[in-house]
């Protein structure tokens, strides 16, 4: 099946399946390649990737949480031109199609990344992060600095707590489609040091909150193509997503915990698993079962 993510114009992003990993998760395309069959995913989202270079955060980056964990990490990355020459070889050779998620800075600082992301030709969306706590100005500015004179699609990842206000005035300025959301920022002691750490809050929970914006964006903007990211830890999750009005869904933070988890809510979505028979033994089906799986136990069809 081919599922298009957004809206008709010069180009469009469409997916073979609806799961794809999100920003910040999955890194940039090789760190998961021995664990995660990537072919089954609809496409790669790589890591957050800024116009200038970006170093990593001092002190403590990472707070358990009773039903999740907060992670500052300062975004490190080598900067838009260095990071393609880089990846290059390895986005050539995936089967999958590449979005490239670029941190918002400056609209400036937008524009020139899209001008290099469009003349390497191996990016065939990019998903904008914009900031926390922005005007309803400030994401016009940035989306017309990423969409006015790029031929690659965009989506524009919304910032949780103002993704409703901001929203209708995004797609407006020429958004291909909408990420609701990116995840809430939140502040946690680490009982190491002692330290208040502020950072980015994933886990299940999420779900709840971002479910509830999908809902109301999709009733209240039918023509806008939406991709739900937050909470997504089974196929369930995935698929509540797609009923409340998504086209296509972002997995998070399990992925860190269970790495092939991704690859089974793909397989699941995308009608590779196999159902359970009634007369089936213990030894003859298992969660995420696929088609080829039923002779060969070792291939992750």
């Amino acid at each position: 099946m081919s599922i298009v993510v957004t809206r008709p114009g010069k180009n469009q992003l469409v997916l073979e399946n609806p799961v794809m990993p999100a920003a910040g998760t999955f890194g940039f395309g090789a760190q998961y390649r021995s664990m995660v069959n990537l072919d089954k995913l609809g496409a790669l989202v790589t890591n957050p990737v800024s116009y200038r270079p970006h170093k990593a955060a001092n002190g403590p980056r990472t707070v358990p949480l009773d039903a999740g964990v907060l992670l500052h990490t300062g975004l490190p990355n080598p900067g838009i031109s260095k990071l393609i020459k880089q990846q290059r070889d390895t986005w050539r050779n995936l089967s999958i199609p590449v979005v490239l998620h670029l941190t918002a800075t400056t609209p400036e600082d937008v524009r020139k990344s899209m001008t290099i992301i469009d003349n390497s030709g191996l990016v065939a969306a990019v998903e904008l992060g914009l900031p926390d706590d922005l005007t309803v100005g400030e994401a016009v500015d940035f989306t017309r600095a990423a969409t006015q004179q790029a031929e690659t699609p965009v989506l524009v990842r919304l910032p949780l707590y103002d993704a409703y206000a901001v929203a209708e005035a995004v797609a407006d300025a020429g958004a291909g489609a909408l990420v609701v959301a990116a995840p809430p920022r939140g502040t946690a002691r680490d009982l190491r040091t002692g330290a208040q750490v502020n950072g980015r809050v994933y886990g299940p929970l999420i779900k709840t909150m971002t479910l509830h914006l999908v809902e109301r964006l999709a009733a209240r903007l039918p023509e806008v193509p939406i991709v739900g990211s937050g909470g997504v830890h089974t196929a369930q999750d995935a698929r509540d997503y797609i009923s409340a009005g998504a086209v296509a869904v972002q997995v998070g933070s399990v992925t860190w915990v269970l790495p092939r988890a991704i690859e089974l809510i793909a397989r699941d979505l995308g009608g590779l698993v196999l159902t359970r028979k009634s007369d089936a033994l213990a030894d003859e089906w298992f969660t995420g079962m696929g088609k080829t799986d039923r002779t060969d136990t070792n291939d992750r069809s």
